[in-house]
C-alpha cells in the first residue's frame, strides 16, 4: 500500500469511527445495551486498524 491509499484508508476510518461515535450516543440513550457493546467492539478493531495504519504512514516516511 502507497502512502495516499493509507492516508485514504486513515481519513475514511476517522469519518466512520465519529459517525459510529454518534450512533452510539443514540443507542444508549435508547436504551439497547446490547447493540452499544457490539459497536463498542466495532471501535475497538476500529482503533487498532488505525493505530496499525499509522505505524506503516510513519514507516514509510523513513
Amino acid at each position: 500500500m502507497d502512502k495516499r491509499q493509507i492516508e485514504s484508508e486513515i481519513a475514511e476510518l476517522k469519518m466512520d469511527y465519529i459517525s459510529l461515535q454518534g450512533d452510539i450516543e443514540k443507542l444508549e440513550s435508547t436504551g439497547h445495551a446490547d447493540s452499544v457493546h457490539k459497536a463498542e467492539d466495532r471501535l475497538a478493531k476500529m482503533e487498532i486498524r488505525l493505530a496499525e495504519l499509522n505505524k506503516q504512514l510513519a514507516e514509510q516516511a523513513y
